[in-house]
């Protein structure tokens, strides 16, 4: 199948990642791995590892698992707040990863520049017009603007007004990817025409045949609808915690209680305000293998986004993305 008019407006993206489609996938800790990757990279999409919280030697070998499983291009994303995060670089330059994602924060001086060094693309995640407009200057090639009905950690400005606070300003001249609550192709079909050069997607994959997740963690998803995907609160105001989207259980109150944890050792252990966060961090990682590698879905974390709702069964992701860019055309053509 061919599918022209969204062809048409996805052809910046494609010419940037080197894909047949401007379809990225979310970076989802323990669920975008290589069987996950190499599958969206083999059906035309542009599959991204999550480093999460990996060390570099785990990296190295998950980029090369991957790279043995599709010679399509694939995209790795590290967080800008991982302690090893130069040597994880060094990693990506080493295997010539041709796109780096970072996540998670303002990239700290010196690492666009580190991954530049093999001629990397750098892509970088947008919360605001200004912060865009600054990370294009410090030699971002490309801007992922998510809104906050995503899954996993989010801001706190919906899609749609990110979308046309910031495309209006920044798509002609600029490569921008809109993510957060994509479920169907005729969210992509609007976006694109907006100026978008593509999207990126997470909960809609993260259910795929090819996903390793668990058969409980799985079924979570086909049983929740868009309300039961909710943000987590903020116990104390000076601990630096970026909300998280999950489906709400047992895991939600686990988190509360951690951040009191967290907050007590700041007040009686004197610990460092970035120990206080990668704690944080750790604990989602700890949390979020929980509920996809073991299945515990009542103590794991969920994390999903709002379009969870639409996602009712196993599908490869050859039909998934066959699936949204048939609404996306179908829409277009009823322009």
């Amino acid at each position: 199948m061919t599918y022209p008019l969204t062809a048409h407006l996805m052809q910046r993206g494609c010419d940037f990642l080197g894909s047949e489609h401007a379809i990225l996938c979310g970076a989802m800790s323990w669920v975008s791995e290589r069987h996950l990757v190499s599958a969206i990279s083999e059906a035309g999409g542009f599959g991204v590892i999550a480093c999460g919280a990996m060390t570099p030697e785990l990296l190295d070998a998950e980029i090369a698992a991957t790279a043995a499983l599709t010679a399509k291009p694939f995209g790795v994303n590290l967080i800008t707040m991982h302690p090893q995060l130069f040597e994880l670089i060094e990693v990506c330059v080493r295997h010539k990863v041709g796109h780096v994602v970072l996540a998670g924060g303002i990239p700290p001086k010196g690492s666009v520049e580190a991954i530049k060094t093999s001629g990397a693309k750098v892509i970088c995640f947008a919360p605001t017009l200004a912060l865009g407009k600054k990370l294009l200057r410090s030699g971002a090639d490309a801007l992922v603007i998510e809104g906050m009905e995503a899954g996993g950690h989010i801001g706190p400005v919906s899609t749609s007004v990110l979308a046309q606070e910031i495309l209006p300003v920044l798509a002609d001249e600029h490569l921008v990817f809109v993510a957060g609550g994509i479920g169907r192709g005729e969210a992509i079909a609007g976006y694109l025409e907006m100026g978008a050069c593509g999207v990126q997607l997470g909960t809609r994959f993260a259910c795929a045949s090819e996903s390793i997740a668990h058969p409980a963690f799985k079924k979570a998803f086909f049983r929740a609808s868009a309300r039961d995907a909710v943000a987590s609160v903020q116990v104390d105001p000076r601990l630096p915690v970026i909300p998280v989207r999950a489906l709400k259980n047992k895991g939600s109150e686990l988190f509360t209680a951690k951040q009191l944890e967290v907050a007590r050792a700041l007040d009686e252990d004197g610990i460092a305000m970035g120990e206080a966060q990668l704690q944080i961090e750790h604990y989602w990682a700890g949390a979020l293998r929980r509920a996809v590698i073991d299945g515990d879905i009542e103590h794991g974390s969920l994390m999903a986004g709002q379009s969870v709702g639409m996602v009712t069964q196993e599908e490869p992701v050859a039909e998934i993305i066959a699936k949204l860019l048939a609404e996306s055309e179908a829409a277009l053509g009823r322009r």
